[in-house]
């Protein structure tokens, strides 16, 4: 069943760049209210990145390519690499390996993931071949440092993405790009169980031979974040738009970004009222980046509506 509707309202944007150059694939952005800092990752560049107003932007090399990063309430990062979950102490500190999930390395990769409300790290994965569903969620409970405990959530999916949360912490949301759906879950934090699973959103397909620039395509689900009125917003990778769903699974909004494929948003900044949005230029075509320049950037605007506050790894 397609839910998209005619009837959303559209916001014109202003948008201001947060990023001092572009990166290639960003991801997992988050904004940090103690440091007043934006941090995100860039996929393909194996680094970590934070942003600080008035600061120049920071990189953070890793050893193997990151999935997602969170906040610990401790201080510090969680860290999905390819090759394990890793925590930091601090900015740029020696990694520490806190558990493996249970994939083979030739094949899958952490994907979107972040902190849920139970304090637990929440990783997603892609299956790279893209030919079938084997991708996965995952909770980790990191509480126990190298004996942390790891439970496969839901799987029978490629890319996993648009991990969140309803605002009561009683939803989960969790998408597959590439089925270019977002299913919902009614979650017991205390019992760490999800039940009820069904279809939130389902978008249009992209139509065959379509082409980037071609009119008929609105994207597909990648990254995504909750506001305060429980409303899910979502980037859509190719589609060039950012929509906002409310609790009912209907599309009540979209806003167009300067790029053609948007990765992930978060909310932050005064009173939780500016959208970041991250992007991504890898393997997009000369053509694509001319008519796009802000590719891979990331950008921000304020909204009317505050996000939820990130959650901390405990």
């Amino acid at each position: 069943m397609i839910l998209e509707s005619a009837d959303s309202i559209l916001w014109v944007q202003h948008w201001t760049i947060v990023s001092e150059f572009p990166g290639l694939l960003g991801e997992s952005p988050f904004w940090d209210h103690d440091e007043q800092a934006l941090y995100w990752i860039d996929i393909a560049d194996s680094s970590i990145r934070r942003s600080v107003a008035g600061e120049r932007m920071k990189t953070w090399r890793v050893h193997s390519t990151p999935g997602c990063i969170a906040p610990r309430a401790a201080g510090g990062l969680a860290i999905a690499l390819r090759d394990g979950i890793y925590m930091a102490d601090r900015w740029g500190a020696d990694l520490a390996k806190v558990a493996q999930l249970p994939y083979e390395l030739s094949e899958f990769r952490a994907n979107d993931g972040k902190a849920g409300p139970d304090g637990r790290f929440w990783v997603g994965t892609m299956y790279e071949p893209r030919d079938r569903r084997r991708a996965g969620l995952y909770s980790v409970d990191l509480s126990r440092g190298r004996d942390a405990e790891i439970w496969l959530q839901a799987n029978n999916a490629t890319v996993g993405n648009g991990l969140a949360w309803s605002p009561d912490g009683c939803v989960l949301y969790w998408g597959d790009t590439t089925d270019h759906v977002v299913r919902a879950w009614d979650w017991d934090s205390q019992a760490n169980s999800m039940d009820n699973g069904r279809i939130f959103h389902e978008f249009r397909r992209k139509p065959a031979g379509w082409r980037p620039g071609d009119p008929g395509y609105g994207g597909r689900p990648d990254g995504a974040a909750v506001d305060v009125l429980g409303n899910y917003w979502c980037a859509m990778f190719e589609g060039g738009r950012i929509v906002q769903i409310s609790p009912r699974g209907e599309l009540i909004g979209e806003m167009a970004v300067p790029f053609l494929c948007p990765t992930m948003v978060c909310f932050g900044g005064d009173e939780m009222k500016t959208l970041y949005v991250t992007s991504s230029r890898q393997n997009r075509s000369t053509e694509e980046l001319a008519a796009y320049p802000l590719s891979g950037h990331v950008v921000s605007t304020r909204v009317e509506t505050p996000g939820l506050p990130v959650n901390r790894v405990c």
